[in-house]
């Protein structure tokens, strides 16, 4: 009696200790379909480069069963569980095998001993996702429990399938297509026999066996153990084998691999900032941006050539955009010199930075001027001139020659960047209205207008380079602003469109970027200015008789063929220096400088710096491609302006044509029926 109580004890105590030990908090193996794995993020360039790779500890991208090769599954089979197809999710001989191998031959330290695993393919997909790594006895009871279970749940091409996309091979790289990337630089679904053997035989131990480790030649090793396993099976035969043994295999480069890091790095951010960190980092979106890598490259490497040439002058960096007008896509953003040079804060992004634009921002001024009923004709006088406002000193502008031009046109002032007539357009026509017209334009650092004063035309209120391509870009797309776009597409893990803001309302990304291009529709806009300003302020950045006064007429900003529009600017410290040029269809901005804002010794505007590379790189742009012209709209009538014999051709709008009177007047039109303060 005593002994049948102690036997229904003992019975007792032992299913007990096995659901609590084992069973009670077993996970479910439901868990292997309805978990979200850890995802790579990636970004493409427009043409499908990849430009970089985001994730979090496991860099993964999923790849379905049906789309490898026979021999990566057949030699993952070779390498990890022979008899994957015939057991229930243990094998028992195999344990056996694989513990007397390992604790044997290994032990004892033979040559070339070929390390075994007892754990069948069922099991490690169970360690790798469904339990924690730790090596006790119980995990391992808890682990073939589960194998166990997924065997009557999931069919042997399901397991096979989600073992192949979560398992560890080296590093960061988690599943066959990364780890395939990641060695050879290509998809799973062109791995040849050999690089699927090698790679079949990593997970046993991928830091001791990987082919960038201290002891390369183990990889080669257990290649060929791999190899040896899959003739036994009569996966492949004897000749397939050598041939696969005898290749030599070409590696990818290993290393942190990031092209056009500033845009990549600015595009991550827009990501975060509306998907969240671990969408981002885990979600494995599929990101296909506007940027082009060969237009980036071109852009880069003229930065660097112009910097070289400037090392003695105190220039240590430089920046530039490219965009195309009409779409707002960025085609190229080049943030510094060298984003991996920490003596010149490389990694700053200065297209993104707020910093004085000199006199690249006077044509929003004069923008104002010409919607008020200005004309490009119109004479005002550069004369000498103080401004007085109580409290502070007397304003008192400058030119930055130091010389005074008396009667000029608004088309002279402007295109040779005189000081004075800014000034004082500007003191007729009003700050506050400048600083609403340059928002709707795109720029958004001016968010207090009691801060700025009459300077402001000539540079005193910082501005990001790219709020100030957004400007350009109104002019060379005839007055109407579409917003800056660095999206192709954004993709989830499941290849379906993300939305990006809520487009029926206009409430899109916030920030440094407006309608991303997602999907293939392109961005909405507005129009800003009147067509026929956009003409205008385009007819005078494209003329270079106008500023050969200031720039002489064989300016490096005088590029070959008709329709090419350019402005340069210049702080009076020497800190910042700008180039802004355009076509209708593409759109050049440049900068040099020192980020700790210390001035540069000398830069010639027009001859040194941002110009020259503006001017190389958009010569070598247009050269690509057609150049569309300014296109005069319908407002617009052409006026022989001109009393000699040459003639001398000017745009005016169809109510604002003047009366030409060339008894009274001697050569060119000097004023309309506006007038300007002096």
């Amino acid at each position: 009696m005593f002994t049948k109580y102690i036997l229904r004890f003992t019975t007792f105590a032992i299913c007990y200790t096995i659901y609590y030990f084992i069973l009670k908090d077993l996970p479910s193996i439901s868990n292997l379909h309805t978990r979200t794995p850890s995802l790579t993020t990636k970004i493409y360039d427009r043409n499908g480069t990849l430009l970089y790779q985001i994730y979090k500890d496991e860099n993964r991208t999923l790849i379905a069963l049906d789309s490898l090769p026979q021999h990566v599954l057949d030699a993952t089979i070779a390498a990890e569980d022979k008899n994957f197809y015939h057991h229930f999710g243990l094998d028992p001989i195999g344990i056996m095998r694989a513990f007397t191998n390992n604790l044997v031959n290994c032990k004892l330290q033979i040559n070339n001993c070929n390390l075994q695993g007892g754990s069948t393919i069922t099991q490690q997909l169970v360690k790798n996702t469904l339990l924690n790594r730790e090596k006790t006895l119980i995990r391992k009871l808890k682990e073939g429990v589960l194998a166990v279970l997924i065997e009557f749940k999931y069919s042997k091409n399901e397991i096979l399938e989600m073992y192949l996309n979560e398992v560890a091979y080296g590093g960061t790289a988690y599943g066959i297509e990364q780890a395939s990337w990641q060695y050879f630089g290509k998809s799973a679904k062109d791995l040849s026999l050999a690089e699927a053997a090698l790679l079949a035989g990593l997970p046993i131990s991928p830091t001791t066996l990987s082919p960038f480790g201290t002891n390369p030649y183990l990889a080669k090793i257990r290649q060929a153990q791999v190899l040896d396993n899959m003739v036994k099976a009569k996966q492949i035969t004897q000749t397939q084998k050598f041939k696969a043994q005898n290749t030599t295999l070409s590696f990818a480069p290993q290393g942190m691999s990031i092209q056009a890091p500033h845009f990549v790095m600015y595009i991550k951010d827009l990501l975060v900032k509306k998907y969240g960190e671990t969408i981002v980092d885990r979600g494995g979106l599929n990101v296909i941006t506007t940027l082009d890598l060969n237009i980036q490259n071109i852009l880069q490497s003229q930065i660097e050539t112009e910097l070289n040439s400037l090392a003695k002058l105190h220039v240590q960096n430089g920046a530039g955009l490219v965009l195309n007008p009409q779409t707002g896509e960025i085609l190229a953003m080049v943030g510094s010199r060298n984003f991996f040079d920490s003596t010149i804060d490389g990694q700053v992004n200065v297209t993104l930075q707020a910093r004085q634009p000199g006199s690249s921002i006077k044509p929003i001024t004069y923008s104002l001027a010409l919607s008020r009923g200005l004309s490009p004709s119109f004479i005002i006088h550069d004369t000498p001139i103080c401004f007085v406002s109580h409290g502070s000193p007397d304003y008192c502008p400058k030119n930055y020659d130091g010389r005074f031009h008396g009667k000029v046109t608004l088309r002279q002032a402007l295109a040779s960047s005189y000081n004075i007539p800014a000034v004082k357009l500007l003191n007729q026509f009003g700050i506050n209205n400048m600083i609403e017209l340059a928002r709707l334009m795109g720029i958004s650092t001016w968010d207090d207008p009691r801060r700025y004063g009459l300077s402001l035309t000539l540079g005193g209120g910082e501005v990001t380079m790219l709020d100030l391509a957004s400007v350009y870009s109104v002019f060379a797309n005839n007055g109407f602003k579409v917003p800056l776009s660095p999206f192709i597409s954004i993709k989830d893990s499941s290849g379906s469109d993300l939305a990006w803001g809520d487009s029926s309302t206009g409430d899109m990304a916030k920030g440094q970027v407006g309608t991303p291009k997602v999907g293939g529709v392109s961005p909405k806009g507005s129009q800003i200015l009147d067509p026929s300003i956009a003409y205008q302020i385009n007819s005078i950045l494209s003329d270079p008789i106008a500023r050969a006064p200031a720039f002489g007429y064989h300016s490096v900003l005088n590029l070959p063929g008709p329709n090419v529009a350019v402005k340069t600017g210049t702080t009076n410290s020497l800190r910042d220096n700008w180039t802004f040029g355009y076509t209708s269809n593409l759109l050049v901005a440049t900068w040099v400088g020192n980020n700790d804002n210390t001035p540069m010794s000398s830069v010639a505007s027009g001859i040194t710096g941002a110009s020259p590379i503006w001017a190389k790189t958009m010569k070598e742009l247009l050269g690509h491609g057609p150049r569309l012209a300014f296109t005069p709209p319908a407002n617009l009538v052409k006026v022989n302006i001109s009393c000699s014999n040459s003639p001398k051709y000017e745009y005016f709008n169809v109510g604002n044509i003047p009366k030409i009177n060339c008894a009274k007047l001697s050569g060119t039109i000097l004023e309309t029926a506006a007038t300007t303060s002096q």
